[in-house]
């Protein structure tokens, strides 16, 4: 499966240890498998860090058995529970090697910020995210399974 990482970077060797803490599902490298999304994030970093921004492409291969995933289908209560939980600094991520679900872009996270500050229940805030279309992405917490399981295709800037 093809999949893709926005920087402002060629990354030809992934790394877990420049990962940022308090996102989604912890701290580890991320990608998408829609191209768009990976563009938006690069766009993001870019203008954050005056650089051009760069979408990076990958092979991605999961299959193996000895993989612990973590998957979430849809958004629901216990995928709201693990992101709050992670953007808490949360440490639960550590239990898997990677990652699947949806994303809890700026918008979705301001909805699921009502439930954390005790504004909403958990019943609206999942009532209110069936009007996003959110993307997915996929966190791969563990090194030794990045290093296995995602191969690097090449990169592109974004606008080229």
């Amino acid at each position: 499966m093809i999949v893709y990482h926005g920087s402002v970077l060629k990354i030809e060797k992934p790394n877990t240890a420049f990962s940022k803490k308090f996102l989604d599902f912890g701290s580890g490298f991320y990608v998408t498998t829609y191209k768009d999304q990976a563009e938006r994030w690069a766009k993001r970093k870019s203008i954050r860090l005056r650089r051009s921004p760069v979408v990076n492409i990958y092979e991605m291969d999961i299959s193996d058995n000895n993989i612990n995933v973590l998957r979430f289908e849809n958004e629901n209560e216990d995928w709201l529970d693990f992101v709050c939980d992670c953007r808490k600094g949360g440490e639960a991520y550590k239990n898997y090697d990677v990652i699947i679900g949806k994303v809890a872009d700026d918008d979705v996270f301001k909805t699921i910020d009502m439930y954390t500050r005790g504004i909403w229940d958990k019943s609206k805030v999942l009532e209110e995210l069936r009007f996003y279309k959110m993307n997915d992405q996929i966190c791969f917490v563990n090194q030794a399974v990045l290093d296995t399981a995602l191969n690097y295709v090449g990169s592109y800037k974004v606008g080229e």
